[in-house]
């Protein structure tokens, strides 16, 4: 019997070592993963333990991308000791290591650990908004390469990535061109935060749902919103998933070191130890020579994956099995939130990783605007720089760029609100609107659109021939624009006795010695004259004007009035005199009227030049241009067409073979006029600078400077100073148009957008808030066409108010002297009085004879002086009684009355 046990010990032990399990791993691990092989010892010395009777190896090939073949050469010398199975952790599939799978049939699984899938869950988003690019910021460079593998070839996204955040990557994305629409941080929630305020203080973030944080731990519930300042997209794993690695019920505490890496490897080796269980055959490790695709274990590989597939097809399961990348994947759930600084966090999407992204039901997300970066030039008035109204200093933005507003700023803010997208105004750090160089290359902003620096131009941007060939441009927004000429108003030398310079000073005094003399005349004439009416009184009966010396005078003085001189002396010597004074007058008047007319109509002529032909052909008028400027290089271009045309003249002229009497003039038949310009610009001195321009012409009274510049600037500078204004009509027109990257999308976007603008009659609109001509009435000179100013004929009014002012003295000094004469009177006569009545000379009768021997005296010394002639005396008129009688009142004093 006792052979018996022995068999039963021998069937027991042989049972035992037939149930026993070998395999051997062969680990494929990036170089860069120096973690990783600690970790695979832990996850293999746990599987041993939970899986009493088996026996497991490994071999580990570090993969170096950069040296392949020795890395093909390890595998294959790990291949020769015998494999069971290939698990391939690298970021990337290895396809040497895929090949040697196929052709042998040995089984492999490829699967991720670190944050692979929450980058691809992100690229799911970024294609749902149409992203195009995205920056993103990761703790170290191991992981900015796994980043890389995982979209490169996999995302349509162009990518930017960088390990951190310091002052250097900060100041490279700040000068990324294009700018980057995205930004994303990946990492554990402590890196997240830290990172976001870095960029917060490095003045990155300015743009609402364009930073994305994806917290590859468990640890977003206890991040911290309140550093995030704008709208901001949130991504992470459904913490459940921790409880599930450590297959704890939902709602554990998550640790806070919590190895996710470790507790992945540990359920990857549960889950294939398990497949290999179910068919203990395809475990046993047979040694594989790389280059003999001769093997019995062609279905292995297919047979392993069916059975993976099947263990994992539950929804429930911690893996699934991804067919698009032949992997075992962890089957996370992902959670996509939104955070509104006044709105709080809102989960929109929450999505499985076998399944594709999706909002959950009801959610609609704020569109995203796209972002340009929009390049101007300073030009008045299409781009200026914004002033503070109150204190008059620049206006800066909170990165300390200042502020612009114009015609081009209106009209870039209606072009964002049409085609609906963001944008940063962008000057250029060196030229102004574009100047070819030497070598090729431009400046400013034709530059600044061939480097990328800025997505579209809008500004007083000229096309040309040479600018199309390296930019694309827009059909034109504003077509009115050229070439005119500004020049400052002369300064009218203003006087209110200015209409006495219409006539010379002798011609004044040949008009006052004109008048002094025909009154002398006319008072002569008068008194000599046998015929005038002081001398012949029987001829004029009835009372006649005396031309005393005063009346004389008077008469010639009033015959320069419209009333005329009043009554005309009565002799024929006498109405001769007047008579030539009268044509005189006349004469006088009327050329003192003409050339008043003239000379107030000259004195409003503001401009001394009206064409570029005449300010060409004068020396007085200095002018100038802007030096660089695309006015300049126009009379540079002239000049040289005139030196070209002239020379072939000169060519054909003197060609003995050509037919001399076609050719025979006397002088070259073209005018050499922008020779002369450019000649006499370049002795002035061209100016840096419009304001510049401007300024000299505001500063030279006499008019003798020109300016000339952009016809549209000009019209703008007039009307904004009531000194300037425009001479000539405008010349070589060109059209301002919108410039885009060649190639570029924009460029049919924003043809549509302007034809749009056209049909509302937007531009139209700009055009007459810029160029607004009733600022012009404001003005001191502007209703100067609609008549005579005060300050030309003041004189006159002040002449009239000194007649007034000397007729009122007059009138002041007539009453005082009237009033002293009978003053005197009174007293006399009471004099006469008092001495009569003291010494009692003669008594009332004595009075009365006296005053009748008086009255006899004056009858007779009436009568040989005017014979003829009654007198009366009294308060009204009685005739006498009888021929040469004297009707007279008795003035004697009656009792005591005084007068």
């Amino acid at each position: 019997m006792a052979w018996r046990g022995y068999l039963l010990i021998l069937l027991i032990n042989l049972g035992c070592a037939v149930s026993e399990l070998s395999m051997r791993f062969i680990f494929i691990i990036e170089v860069h993963d120096i973690d990783l092989p600690e970790k695979i010892g832990s996850a293999m010395k746990k599987a041993e333990e939970a899986a009493p009777g088996t026996a497991f190896s490994e071999d580990i090939v570090q993969l170096d991308r950069e040296n392949e073949e020795e890395c093909y050469r390890k595998l294959c010398s790990a291949l020769a000791r015998g494999a069971s199975i290939i698990v391939d952790l690298s970021w990337h599939p290895w396809e040497m290591a895929e090949q040697i799978a196929e052709a042998t049939g040995l089984p492999i699984l490829r699967t991720v650990l670190d944050s692979q899938q929450l980058v691809g869950a992100l690229d799911g988003y970024f294609e749902s908004r149409n992203a195009t690019d995205a920056a993103f910021l990761l703790e170290t460079e191991s992981d900015v390469d796994r980043t890389l593998y995982e979209l490169l070839g996999r995302s349509n996204v162009r990518v930017w990535v960088h390990a951190a955040l310091t002052k250097d990557s900060a100041d490279a994305l700040k000068t990324m061109r294009p700018e980057p629409n995205f930004f994303v941080i990946v990492g554990d929630g402590g890196f997240v935060e830290d990172t976001y305020k870095r960029a917060v203080t490095e003045k990155l973030v300015r743009r609402n749902y364009r930073w994305n944080l994806v917290i590859t731990d468990y640890t977003a519930s206890s991040f911290n919103l309140g550093h995030l300042i704008l709208p901001t997209v949130i991504l992470h794993v459904d913490p459940t998933e921790c409880c599930k690695l450590q297959d704890l019920e939902p709602g554990c505490t998550c640790p806070e070191e919590f190895q996710r890496k470790q507790y992945i490897l540990n359920k990857l080796f549960k889950l294939i130890v398990d497949a290999f269980k179910k068919n203990p055959s395809m475990s046993s490790p047979s040694p594989i020579r790389c280059d003999d695709s001769v093997n019995d274990r062609s279905e292995a590989g297919r047979i392993f994956r069916e059975m993976i597939v099947a263990d994992t097809s539950n929804e429930d399961s911690l893996f699934y099995w991804n067919d698009q990348r032949s992997s075992l994947l962890l089957r996370s759930r992902f959670l996509l939130s939104i955070y509104k600084p006044d709105a709080g966090l809102e989960i929109v999407a929450n999505w499985s990783a076998a399944e594709d992204y999706k909002l959950l039901p009801n959610v609609v997300l704020e569109p995203l605007k796209n972002f340009y970066r929009i390049g101007t030039a300073p030009s008045i008035p299409w781009t200026m720089q914004r002033h503070d109204p109150e204190n008059g200093e620049l206006m800066i933005d909170d990165e300390g760029e200042p502020l612009y507003h114009g015609y081009c700023i209106d009209l870039i803010e209606k072009l964002s609100q049409i085609m609906e997208f963001d944008y940063e105004i962008v000057t250029p750090k060196t030229g102004g609107f574009g100047q070819k160089h030497p070598n090729g290359s431009w400046d400013g902003l034709v530059g600044d659109l061939m480097r990328g620096e800025t997505d579209i131009a809008v500004a007083a941007l000229v096309m040309t021939a040479e600018r199309e060939e390296v930019i694309d441009f827009v059909p034109p927004y504003y077509e009115q624009t050229g070439i005119m000429i500004a020049i400052r108003k002369p300064i009218r030398k203003t006087s209110l006795f200015k209409f006495m310079t219409v006539l010379r000073t002798e011609v004044w005094l040949s008009i006052v010695a004109a008048l002094v003399l025909t009154g002398v005349m006319i008072w002569l004439l008068e008194k000599y004259s046998p015929y005038s009416a002081r001398n012949n009184p029987e001829a004029y009966p009835y009372p006649c004007r005396e031309f005393t010396l005063k009346e004389s005078f008077w008469f010639a003085l009033t015959s320069f009035t419209p009333q005329g001189g009043g009554e005309a002396p009565k002799a024929l010597s006498g109405r001769t005199l007047v008579a030539a004074y009268w044509l005189f007058v006349v004469l006088m008047l009327a050329t003192f009227t003409a050339n008043l007319a003239a000379f107030l109509t000259v004195e409003r002529m503001q401009t001394p030049v009206s064409s570029l032909k005449q300010l060409a052909s004068q020396s007085r008028i200095n002018y100038t241009v802007v030096e660089g400027s695309t006015v300049h290089q126009y009379f540079i271009n002239m000049k040289f067409a005139e030196d070209t045309l002239y020379r072939m003249w000169k060519e054909i002229t003197l060609n003995a073979t050509s037919d001399q009497a076609q050719y025979r003039v006397w002088d070259y038949p073209i005018q050499e006029q922008y020779g002369h310009i450019l000649l006499a610009i370049n002795a002035s001195g061209p100016v840096p600078d419009a304001e510049t321009g401007f300024r000299q012409v505001n500063e030279h009274t006499e008019a003798d400077f020109a300016f000339i510049h952009d016809s549209a600037e000009i019209k703008y500078a007039v009307t904004q100073n009531c000194n300037l204004t425009e001479v000539g009509e405008v010349f070589a027109e060109q059209p301002y148009a919108l410039a885009v990257q060649q190639g570029s999308r924009l460029q049919e976007q924003l043809s549509r957008a302007l034809l749009q603008l056209q049909k509302e009659r937007f531009l139209e609109q700009l055009t007459a808030k810029y160029w607004n001509e009733t600022a012009r009435l404001s003005c001191p000179d502007a209703d100067e066409s609609e008549g005579i100013t005060l300050e030309s004929l003041g004189g006159v009014f002040i002449a009239t108010l000194f007649g007034l002012g000397l007729a009122m003295v007059t009138l002041a000094w007539e009453v005082f002297y009237y009033k002293r004469k009978e003053k005197n009177k009174i007293h006399a006569i009471e004099a006469t009085i008092e001495a009569a009545k003291h010494k009692n000379e003669a008594s009332p009768k004595q009075m009365a004879s006296k005053m009748a021997h008086g009255v006899a005296i004056l009858r007779k010394r009436d009568k040989v002086k005017d014979i003829g002639r009654n007198v009366t005396i009294g308060d009204t008129f009685k005739p006498a009684a009888g021929k040469g009688g004297v009707s007279f009142i008795s003035v004697y004093p009656k009792n005591d009355f005084r007068p």
